[in-house]
């Protein structure tokens, strides 16, 4: 038995397990697409405080980076024409809540994930500043307010946490398998998006979920994964929000909302710089909002993943990478580039390695065969849904 059958007979063991746990409610199949409808009393209690991470999906041995990047900058990828939609800055305004500082977070398989034995440079830091009682922390500010934790209800039923940001101002993006197990049929249930957490506070407020939307290939386990469940092209699904508790308006009308970008955007062939946000448990407890800046290169032997220097684990899953992160600037006597659209989300966090020296994780990237159709999918029909403005 290959290393690789060995990967997908251990995870199909362990998906098994994960399944327990997961929710019912109405699901409908449509044109490659999944969507699951939350009804209003499968809205569960969250227990925010002793909420476990999401497992990172792991492999246990990397490529060899060097030569992977080298044959990545020599390689010619098919793909279609790279495109993106704009973000948004948003209103601001603070709405504050206090779900309680999280727990310590236990060893339960996370796994730390600085520059690693696999040679890949990155830099990690806070991109929150402040402290639950400053309101001019930086992680309050757009672009970053834009990002948050993600929670619900999962595998045996108890309250876990993935990353997940927003693209639109009703509409969170994050890893498929922070919304079902892969190759389940079955959704996990009950999320709900924190935007800006910061150690036990919930600045805009918390939005729970109308329903979640994935690929059906995910979903049924048939879309080509290298290693089954693990490093797959389609590791991604979008979340319906409601409104904000007791108003008529979507959170991304305050904080502002990402733009997203598919087919390579922001890449030169197969290489860009990613900016990644996320709560990994491994780093500050996950209590505040962490960024990693490395140069991305996409491996073909990889299911066309991209690959970056991390030090996230853990609850990491479904934060987003972006390209050209950060305040767009006043051209004063310079041009733009190629590809100059800022604060543009091209993959969410989907996996990384068993050993924590290797120091690298890998995202499904955007295209227009994810990301495209799950957006149409939501955003569809006219008028266009307010949750898509």
């Amino acid at each position: 038995m290959n290393l690789k059958s060995v990967f997908t007979f251990l995870l199909s063991a362990l998906l098994v397990v994960l399944c327990v746990g997961v929710a019912s409610g109405q699901v409908k199949s449509q044109n490659g697409v999944t969507s699951f409808t939350m009804q209003n009393q499968q809205q569960p209690k969250l227990d925010f405080v002793n909420a476990k991470p999401m497992p990172l999906p792991s492999v246990p041995f990397p490529a060899n980076s060097k030569q992977a990047l080298i044959d990545a900058l020599m390689s010619s990828p098919a793909r279609g024409v790279a495109g993106y939609s704009a973000g948004e800055v948003g209103k601001g305004g603070l709405d504050q809540v206090d779900l309680g500082a999280p727990a310590a977070t236990k060893n339960d398989g996370i796994e730390p994930d600085d520059y690693g034995s696999n040679g890949h440079p990155f830099s990690t830091e806070r991109a929150d500043l402040g402290t639950a009682t400053q309101t001019n922390a930086t992680n309050k500010f757009y672009p970053y307010r834009a990002a948050g934790k993600l929670y619900f209800i999962g595998p045996g039923g108890y309250t876990y946490w993935c990353s997940a940001s927003l693209i639109k101002s009703g509409v969170v993006v994050t890893a498929g398998h922070c919304v079902a197990g892969w190759g389940t049929g079955q959704f996990y249930s009950g999320w709900q998006f924190i935007p800006a957490y910061q150690n036990g506070v919930a600045p805009y407020n918390t939005s729970t979920a109308s329903n979640a939307w994935i690929m059906t290939g995910y979903l049924q386990g048939t879309d080509g994964c290298y290693v089954n469940g693990v490093v797959c092209p389609d590791d991604v699904a979008i979340i319906i929000l409601n409104y904000k508790p007791g108003t008529k308006i979507y959170v991304g009308k305050q904080t502002g909302y990402f733009g997203y970008g598919w087919d390579g955007y922001g890449f030169v062939s197969t290489l860009t710089q990613i900016s990644q946000l996320g709560y990994p448990g491994g780093l500050d407890n996950a209590a505040y909002m962490e960024r990693n800046d490395s140069y991305g290169f996409t491996n073909s032997t990889y299911s066309n993943n991209t690959i970056i220097g991390s030090n996230m684990d853990g609850g990491s899953s479904g934060g987003p990478w972006l390209v050209n992160l950060g305040k767009d600037p006043v051209l004063t006597g310079e041009s733009n580039g190629y590809a100059p659209a800022n604060n543009i989300v091209v993959g969410v966090t989907s996996w990384g390695y068993t050993s924590s020296s290797y120091k690298e994780q890998g995202a499904a990237p955007f295209t227009s065969s994810n990301i495209v159709p799950l957006m149409n999918a939501a955003c569809g029909g006219s008028p266009l849904p307010l949750y898509c403005k």
